[in-house]
């Protein structure tokens, strides 16, 4: 089986068992989805969507955000980690947002990431989820399960990209990764597999990729061997 067909079995499993491929982060507008993924590096979803939601309800338009303090922004997003930098740069790229693009976020790779703390993986995110572009966002999860079903062998973000454009259909890049991370998430996995977690108490599962067949299987248990958990 060649790479291309092996990627097209994933996007064609992927979908059946995650047919809502949604971003996990939240937000009401598109400025707030590029905040919330620079707040997302070394982070959860889960407890950026918590930090969000106090940080939208105080700075409720760009321009608040762009006219906040430094400092009053760090105490909100402390718990993201890394606080210093990321509070400089939501105040920074939302100054920027007003200045260079009024306060529209721009929808090309090029200008996205000459703003403030905003890398490929950002950009990329908000090309795929806000203007519907293809776009492949090389997350951990994306770089791991990819390597587990033999896409790439590349680890590092912008290889394993590159590698992917050349395999995904470009209209299913974005849903795919979005179904990757969908496929990471201990209880949306659980509930659509439909099995327990594994004996291994990593929660796990691995994909089973033969000739013919892409299914999810529960993890055999051998966390550090080539056939345990992609997790």
């Amino acid at each position: 089986m060649t790479r291309k067909e092996r990627s097209l079995k994933a996007v064609e499993a992927l979908e059946k068992l995650y047919p809502d491929a949604v971003c996990s982060l939240t937000y009401a507008h598109s400025y707030e989805l590029l905040i919330a993924t620079r707040l997302s590096a070394q982070c959860t979803d889960a407890r950026v969507n918590i930090v969000t939601k106090e940080l939208f309800s105080k700075y409720p338009t760009l321009t608040s955000l762009a006219e906040a303090s430094v400092e009053d922004i760090e105490a909100i997003v402390k718990p993201c980690g890394l606080f210093h930098t990321k509070a400089r740069d939501i105040v920074n790229l939302s100054r920027m947002l007003l200045s260079d693009y009024g306060g529209e976020l721009p929808d090309t790779m090029e200008e996205l990431t000459r703003l403030p703390g905003v890398g490929r993986k950002t950009a990329n995110l908000v090309l795929g989820d806000i203007f519907g572009k293809p776009a492949v966002v090389t997350d951990t999860h994306c770089i791991r399960i990819c390597g587990r079903l033999g896409l790439t062998k590349e680890t590092e973000p912008y290889k394993v990209e590159m590698d992917l454009k050349k395999l995904l259909p470009p209209e299913k890049s974005s849903d795919f990764c979005h179904r990757l991370c969908s496929s990471a998430g201990n209880s949306a996995r659980h509930g659509a597999l439909n099995v327990p977690p594994a004996p291994c108490g990593n929660s796990a599962r691995r994909w089973s990729l033969s000739k013919n067949n892409l299914t999810a299987v529960p993890c055999c248990g051998k966390i550090k061997s080539n056939q345990g958990c992609w997790l």
